[in-house]
């Protein structure tokens, strides 16, 4: 039995992201930028609908580096959510942050989603090595996505008939 109880807020980052979490954690300062290095390379370019059209991309301004993304919710019971984002390969550092949200949230439910907890950027271990104005920067990729998920399940649950609601 282990030792240590997880406080809720750790109950609610989902396991892709708290292995991710975990590694970061595992490394010196140094390795941990280059994992970021990682991220920022493994990133998924958008596909062709949506970079033929930037509109539907919202920028992050939070970002030093121009940073946009979209969401798009499902129409299942479980709203799984998928991630895009568009930065420039000479913005290694937010393209990281967007590569560590995608490869741990990409997919998900919207609820899982919705749950993560704000300080996730924080816990990165990555806050001496990345300036504050940077680490902003994640946590706003994150509060957009979590502002757009909710945002797109509001929409999907007044299109819902009510006896589907299960409120």
């Amino acid at each position: 039995m282990s030792t240590t109880v997880p406080s809720s807020a750790d109950s609610a980052v989902p396991a892709a992201l708290q292995e991710i979490i975990d590694d970061f954690q595992a490394m010196t300062e140094p390795e941990r930028l280059e994992l970021l290095l990682e991220f920022s390379r493994s990133l998924p370019a958008l596909p062709a609908r949506l970079a033929d059209h930037p509109e539907m991309l919202e920028q992050v301004v939070e970002c030093q580096s121009p940073l946009f993304l979209t969401v798009e919710v499902g129409d299942g019971p479980e709203h799984d959510v998928e991630l895009f984002f568009s930065a420039p390969p000479e913005a290694p550092t937010t393209r990281g942050f967007a590569g560590v949200l995608h490869e741990g949230l990409n997919g998900l439910s919207a609820a899982e989603i919705l749950a993560v907890p704000a300080d996730v950027p924080d816990r990165l271990g990555l806050t001496r090595a990345i300036t504050p104005l940077r680490m902003r920067g994640m946590s706003a990729m994150l509060g957009r996505i979590k502002r757009k998920v909710a945002e797109q399940v509001d929409v999907a649950s007044a299109d819902a008939p009510a006896a589907g609601l299960g409120s």
